[in-house]
């Protein structure tokens, strides 16, 4: 087994090395030799090969270990996270985030995935609740009508077409649609609201008999 150390910083040095010093200092108490670290000095919103998480995927193998300081420095967004994680979990590498253990693959791929949505939502629920609450008393202030007119269609599950496999998947994985949702969201010009997305899979048969 291999064990490969990942960090990344946007440029703060001292940071580089408090990383390094927390996955050393994992390593010694699980009696583990760390056989390399790679290091990327860069922001999350710069590409995956400027963050080196390419050279990443190519050098860990069948059986080896990844050990990350938090699920933050590995992806620029939930998304992205999941698909790194996603591709490690089914090469069967296994993936440690020191800081936060209860994210460890350890656990099954489909329990990580549950975790880390639930990391990325609770994250994330006050500042959209803010957003959606200060978007919703600036229109009602401009008198504009909220929610849709009575008797209107939703007509935007077409949308989710392209997405009916990937969402079938998370479906098998008991990820509730409020879940998916945010997931998918992420890959839209223009989020759907939770009622597209109960829509969509009620009224396809092939995700209706996954729930």
């Amino acid at each position: 087994m291999k064990v490969i150390g990942y960090i990344r910083v946007s440029t703060d040095q001292q940071d580089l090395d408090k990383q390094k010093h927390l996955l050393l200092t994992y390593s010694q108490t699980h009696q583990l030799l760390i056989n390399e670290f790679i290091e990327a000095e860069a922001s999350s919103r710069q590409g995956t090969k400027v963050r080196k998480i390419d050279e990443l995927l190519a050098k860990l193998q069948d059986g080896d270990l990844l050990l990350v300081a938090e699920l933050s420095r590995l992806g620029r967004n939930m998304l992205e996270t999941l698909n790194i994680i996603n591709t490690l979990s089914e090469n069967n590498i296994q993936i440690v985030f020191v800081r936060q253990p209860e994210l460890s693959t350890s656990g099954g791929h489909g329990k990580l995935l549950l975790a880390i949505y639930s990391y990325f939502a609770e994250a994330e629920r006050e500042y959209i609740s803010l957003r959606t609450r200060q978007g919703l008393a600036a229109l009602k202030m401009q008198g504009k009508q909220l929610g849709r007119p009575k008797g209107s269609k939703n007509k935007k599950g077409s949308v989710l077409v392209p997405f009916k496999d990937e969402i079938r998947k998370y479906l098998s994985l008991k990820l509730t649609i409020n879940a998916i949702r945010k997931i998918i969201n992420h890959q839209l010009t223009k989020p759907l609201s939770y009622n597209s997305f109960k829509y969509f899979i009620q009224h396809e048969k092939e995700l209706c008999n996954q729930r």
